[in-house]
This record gives structure tokens, sequence and C-alpha cells, in this order.
């Protein structure tokens, strides 16, 4: 028969884990922090942006540097991306590719968000002209979540397409052409849109920074415990 004190943990045990748990604590800390850092960069660069500079093919813009670009919407080819919320109503954003010139990259233009009808997708209130147009905007990316299980689009089915948080990659293989590796957002002021409210962070720096002070408030608390916990003991030892 085994005796009891051969499967007790050692004493040091819940120190360690506890040390592990202080340790991601502060490594959640900083990783809320640097996005808040982030996401502060990207106001910045939302507001100061100016005058509006011709887009070719090639072309890296920097993020959300106001664009002009000239092209042929391929309105056969939309996407609607679902799951998006403005002013607490659930909706869908536009995606339109764009054709700069034959042969290149689409651009996919993001005109804005229509709500949800029960009745299903208004096709007419998609329709754009077919003749080549200017176009205004930013240059943004695709909404997008931190996790997401399974396909964007589903199997089959006819255009426009719906779409949860689809990549570009995932664009591409539905449109089966290239695209290019951003979004214009395109401008208040400009015609083909729908409702544009356009932010640099849908959630802002300052959240990132409170979760931030949590985890460190949290890493504190713990360590706290630890320390007096070792020193209680040390105290009864004695």
């Amino acid at each position: 028969m085994h005796s009891p004190t051969k499967n007790r943990l050692p004493d040091w045990t819940p120190y360690a884990l506890g040390g592990a748990f202080v340790l991601l604590f502060l490594v959640l800390s900083g990783w809320q922090l640097s996005r808040g850092l982030e996401k502060q960069e990207n106001e910045k660069l939302f507001d100061t942006e100016t005058g509006f500079a011709a887009w070719s093919d090639g072309m890296e813009p920097r993020p959300y540097q106001q664009l002009k670009v000239s092209g042929r919407f391929d309105t056969d080819h939309q996407v609607l991306i679902e799951n998006m919320v403005m002013q607490s109503q659930l909706g869908y954003h536009v995606i339109t590719p764009l054709v700069v010139r034959d042969g290149e990259p689409l651009l996919l233009i993001n005109r804005g968000w229509v709500p949800t009808l029960k009745a299903g997708v208004d096709t007419e209130q998609l329709a754009l002209p077919e003749q080549r147009v200017t176009l205004l905007g930013r240059a943004g990316r695709l909404p997008r979540i931190g996790m997401k299980m399974g396909d964007a689009f589903q199997a089959g089915g006819s255009w426009p397409k719906l779409a949860l948080f689809p990549t570009y990659e995932e664009i591409e293989q539905a449109l089966g052409r290239e695209v290019q590796p951003f979004v214009l957002l395109l401008d208040a002021e400009n015609e083909f849109g729908f409702a544009r409210e356009w932010q640099a962070n849908q959630l802002g720096p300052d959240r990132h920074f409170g979760y931030a002070l949590q985890w460190i408030a949290m890493a504190a608390m713990l360590a706290g415990l630890l320390i007096w916990n070792y020193r209680k003991k040390g105290f009864e030892s004695d």
C-alpha cells in the first residue's frame, strides 16, 4: 500500500502555477497596450490625411490614405458582408469589385452599409452604371474578427453572395480573379454608396488601455497573494 505522502505535490507547486498566471496576465496587458498604441496611431493617420492621390496598380497606399481611382464596376459579382451593425441595427457592407484596367487585380470598393431586410436582398438597390466612373475614398481593409469558424461563403448560390467576414483570399476564390490587398472605403460625398461612417477604429484605444489596466491589476493582486501566503507560511514555520 502506497504512503499518502508519496502522492503529495511539492510545496512550491502553487507558487509555480501562480507565477505562470501572473506572467500570463502581464503578457495580456502588454498585448492590450500595444493594440491601444496601434489604434492611437491609426486615429492620428485617419485625422491627418488630406488631399486625394491618384491610385494605380502597384501603388501601395498608406493606411487611410485618401485616393482617387477610375474604373468600371463589376456589378455581376458583388459581396454582402453579413453581421455589420450600424446604430444598433444589423445589416451588410456592400463590396463591389472595380475593374481599373483589364488584366489587373480587381479593386474592392466598400460602398457602405445597408440594413438587413426580411424580404431578402434588394438587388435593384445594388444597381450601378456600366460606364467608367471616378471614385474618391480611403485605403482601408475588410471587416475582420479575432477568430472565425468555417468558410466565409456558402457553397454554390448566385450573386450577389453573402459572406461572413471573408478574407481577400476567399473573395479571390469566389470571384476567380486576383484582388488588390486593400479596400477603398467610398467617400461619403461620392455617389453610388450607402450609409458610411468610416472610423479608424471600431474599438477605441481607451478601451484597450482599460483592459490593460485590468490585467495589470489582476497580476498585481495575484502576485500579492502569493507573496503574502509565502511569508505567512514562513512565519508559521519559525
